[in-house]
């Protein structure tokens, strides 16, 4: 015998690719690399089934050891609809802040109600390796997003939407009372002639405002034909779109509740530049309280909702999930108020008057 004859171990590892690895695993180079590596994206089963079959074949695990468990990026994805309405602005900014104080940043996209948008936005920051995502701008058919979340086993909360029947944690409020609340408030002047904008009805919240002001239409005994009922982008632009509708068809009714102060905003602003005063020729509500003191919508009459406390309590949840707490769903609603103003048709004398908060039933928390 000529030559070295010693056993030739470990010669055969080093000859073995993660192609190799992907081929006998059945499953792409792509997924052999996250599953080597411990990125997000790649079942607890799948990257079993990469590491044993890397093993098997001699593939060198050693340099991957720890990564196989990275630590947390300490970074939080916030998924808005549309960063340019000042309710997800100042949510946003107040999800900042909270997280900031629990050790974490925050990465903020926003989708403009686009679902693909959406899927790009949850797979690229699961790519980016956030710990966990609040997710503002969920549409009832966005089940696709979910189902990458779950695959990544990413934790995450949904606030102000939901998507129906998922288990899943909610932070939320009384859709219901808040809109039979102010649409009361409005009707309460006397008004039977009245249209209502809201958004997309595959928005759970918008849909829920639009079934309630149909509904406490219905037993106050004004009427509400379809024509009366109009679905917007909740921004300015949408209500301005509407209200400009009206103005051109002649067509403009006594009352108009908005399901949202954006939308009011664009209405009102509108009606004012044909000369159309509010509340005299159309009275106008809102939803959500957004605008400060300062504002021109300053005597807008709208629903405040508790935009910090919904935004610490989604923090928190989510940081909990990240920390590994199971338990329940959490369904938490927070409560709402009501901030008189002109534009429904009160005195200025009124205007300091709030009403007392909405229901506030939370559910229970995860431990």
């Amino acid at each position: 015998m000529t030559g070295d004859a010693r056993p030739r171990t470990g010669i055969r590892a080093l000859r073995v690719s993660a192609a190799d690895v992907a081929r006998r695993a059945g499953v792409s180079a792509a997924t052999v690399s996250y599953a080597l590596n411990g990125r997000p994206g790649v079942s607890p089963e799948v990257r079993a089934r990469v590491l044993a079959t890397a093993a098997e074949l001699g593939h060198p695990l050693d340099r991957y050891e720890r990564t196989l468990e990275p630590e947390p990026s300490r970074v939080l994805g916030l998924v808005l609809t549309d960063i340019s309405n000042p309710f997800y602005s100042e949510f946003s900014a107040g999800t900042i802040d909270i997280a900031r104080a629990q050790g974490y940043e925050v990465f903020v996209a926003h989708t403009q109600e686009s679902s693909p948008t959406l899927d790009t936005v949850v797979r690229t920051m699961i790519a980016r390796r956030v710990d966990g995502m609040v997710l503002t701008s969920l549409h009832t058919d966005d089940g696709d997003a979910i189902r990458t979340l779950r695959r990544a086993e990413m934790p995450f909360v949904q606030v102000s939407r939901r998507i129906p029947g998922l288990r899943a944690d909610f932070i939320g409020v009384d859709e219901t009372a808040l809109s039979s609340d102010i649409l009361r408030h409005l009707l309460g002047h006397g008004y039977t002639d009245l249209a209502i904008i809201t958004g997309s009805q595959s928005s759970s919240s918008s849909a829920e405002r639009a079934r309630t002001f149909v509904a406490t239409a219905a037993e106050l005994g004004v009427p509400l034909p379809p024509h009366r009922r109009f679905i917007a982008f909740l921004n300015a632009e949408g209500g301005r779109r509407v209200a400009q509708h009206l103005i051109d068809a002649d067509d403009l009714p006594r009352a108009i509740a908005c399901g949202s102060d954006a939308i009011a905003s664009g209405v009102i602003g509108t009606l004012r530049e044909h000369d159309i005063r509010v509340p005299d020729d159309v009275a106008v509500t809102g939803i959500d309280g957004v605008f400060p003191g300062a504002s021109m919508l300053a005597e807008l009459t709208t629903i405040t909702l508790a935009r910090r406390t919904m935004a610490q309590s989604a923090v928190e949840q989510l940081i909990r999930r990240i920390d590994g707490h199971g338990g329940v769903a959490l369904d938490e609603t927070v409560p709402h108020t009501m901030r008189i103003g002109t534009s429904c048709g009160c005195p200025r004398s009124v205007m300091a008057g709030l009403r007392p908060p909405g229901p506030h039933r939370p559910g229970p928390r995860a431990p």
